[in-house]
């Protein structure tokens, strides 16, 4: 058994008859009245998000996981293909437990978090930043740079990312998996 100290991010843990992955906490010591820790949870089966509050030295359950690296192949509807890099073998996660699924490429490499007690897959932990190619965004309009100004851009994968004017068509930027944020442009 864990306490509310033991909390970080990523730490999976059995709460309400589920399995939750704690995406967000913070610690928190009124000047008057016990600490208390506040946190953010996504259940690793359904992809629901809840908010939740844990007094000072309560005690959780946590889950022993395991990561492996898998390198994700391709999507069939809501059914993403991912294969284990040291032993080829291949399993599927449904979209609800991927964080940010609009943002993967063929090819990229993520750790998959997979429960000891069951050999289920719990959640995919992208890597902090992807680089993708801009296939699609309007010209950006010359003199319009004083103010910071950004315009939808359409990347590889499908997904739409805001974008400085100045990135253009064919251009490779950097890509926050955790916000969806766009961070800078790639020089090749």
């Amino acid at each position: 058994m864990a306490s509310t100290s033991d909390i970080r991010n990523g730490l999976c843990i059995r709460y309400n008859h589920d399995i939750f992955k704690i995406i967000e906490f913070l610690h928190v010591k009124p000047g008057k009245g016990p600490a208390f820790v506040r946190t953010k949870l996504k259940s690793v089966t359904t992809g629901k998000v809840i908010d939740n509050t844990f007094s000072a030295g309560h005690k959780i359950e946590e889950v022993r996981v395991e990561t492996h690296k898998f390198q994700y192949l391709y999507n069939d509807g809501d059914t993403y293909h991912f294969m284990n890099t040291s032993d080829y073998s291949q399993i599927q996660l449904q979209k609800s437990v991927l964080d940010a699924p609009d943002l993967m490429k063929e090819g990229e490499v993520v750790t998959v978090l997979i429960n000891t007690e069951d050999d289920s897959p719990l959640s995919v932990d992208m890597p902090a930043s992807v680089i993708l190619e801009v296939t699609h965004t309007e010209p950006g309009v010359k003199g319009n740079t004083a103010t910071n100004a950004t315009k939808p851009a359409t990347v590889e994968t499908g997904a739409t990312v805001n974008v400085p004017l100045f990135i253009n068509e064919g251009d490779k930027i950097k890509i926050e998996t955790d916000k969806g944020t766009y961070k800078e442009r790639i020089k090749e």
